[in-house]
């Protein structure tokens, strides 16, 4: 379990998060033909190598997740993804779940699958060198949404996910995904992720996982993207970490999710939360606010691997930049 602590505080070392680049291969084929890009294995892998191989990556980001495809690639001249990140000093994380699907019995929610054989793929991966993994649960606020059954199914879930990675050494990232879809105020959004983070802290204790051992990712406590008064970076941070005050001081870290704020107001939002004290550090595990400039400034372009790469580079520091702001604002 040593190596696992040591792995998460790596993680969410001062300064740095966690480049999310595990989008699926459906995903990532509708958003790769959204740029103009043909959705091939090829081309699949070429972005996500020009996002892995940009100078200075580890300046920001400790580690960088991948899908199984991505992890199972090389980069052109023959390195496997895992290698050629290590050697770069990031640390190689893969996600492991198959997607949120209809869960029976209760109409218009989802439960993450992905348990079945998990034991053996997790140590195929630990054995190609990966560090760490990643399970995400979703859950939609709605009338009467998430319910019980929702909220409990997809923490039980998190909880065997992050058990049995700990079991294969490698960190488990606990992703309780709160969606924006909606239009419900700041409020009913801080009211669902105390719920949802407190079903996941009591299966998460049943199950005995070491939370020094983990990293969380959960949302930030936002409006629905359907409301019309924007919240202030300083109301979100306030709202957020009042939730997060519930977790344990042993927790290794909370690295954020986006979950589809644009860009620049993920990273407001994360640089206001550096103003409060808390026992664990604050940082970001981002998808679509850091990779999505570099997939527009590239758009599959040769000639344009640069120009995608010094986007990247340009969200990694902002957000790099927010975080070591704590090391200025809290007290010695």
């Amino acid at each position: 379990m040593g190596s696992c602590r040591q792995i998460a505080a790596q993680l969410v070392a001062p300064g740095k998060g966690v480049l999310a680049a595990d989008e699926s291969i459906a995903t990532m084929s509708g958003r790769l033909e959204k740029a103009g890009v043909e959705a091939t294995a090829e081309n699949r892998r070429r972005y996500r190598q020009l996002l892995a191989s940009t100078p200075g990556l580890a300046d920001g980001a400790s580690g960088i997740i991948f899908c199984d495809e991505t992890l199972g690639q090389d980069f052109s001249d023959g390195t496997p993804f895992a290698q050629a990140v290590r050697a770069a000093g990031v640390l190689p994380g893969i996600k492991v779940d198959t997607g949120a699907k209809p869960c029976p019995g209760l109409p218009g929610e989802t439960v993450t699958e992905g348990l079945d054989g998990l034991p053996a793929r997790l140590e195929h991966y630990a054995g190609i060198g990966a560090a760490f993994a990643k399970w995400r649960a979703v859950y939609v606020i709605g009338d009467g949404l998430p319910s019980a059954g929702a909220i409990r199914s997809n923490a039980n879930a998190l909880a065997r996910y992050a058990a049995a990675c700990q079991a294969a050494g490698l960190v488990p990232v606990v992703e309780p995904e709160v969606l924006m879809d909606g239009a419900h105020p700041i409020e009913r959004c801080a009211e669902v992720t105390a719920v949802v983070q407190a079903a996941v802290r009591e299966e998460l204790e049943l199950l005995g996982v070491d939370l020094a051992g983990i990293v969380l990712k959960p949302n930030m406590v936002v409006e629905g993207k359907d409301h019309p008064e924007p919240s202030s970076p300083e109301r979100v941070a306030e709202s957020t970490v009042e939730v997060l005050r519930a977790w344990p001081a042993g927790l290794a870290g909370v690295a954020f999710l986006s979950g589809g704020q644009p860009p620049e107001r993920a990273t407001a939002n994360l640089e206001a939360m550096q103003h409060h004290p808390t026992p664990w550090p604050l940082t970001f595990s981002f998808g679509r606010a850091l990779v999505d400039p570099a997939l527009a400034a590239w758009h599959g372009e040769p000639a344009l691997v640069e120009a995608g790469q010094a986007a990247l580079a340009e969200r990694v520091a902002a957000n790099a930049e927010a975080v070591r702001r704590r090391a200025q604002l809290q007290p010695a």
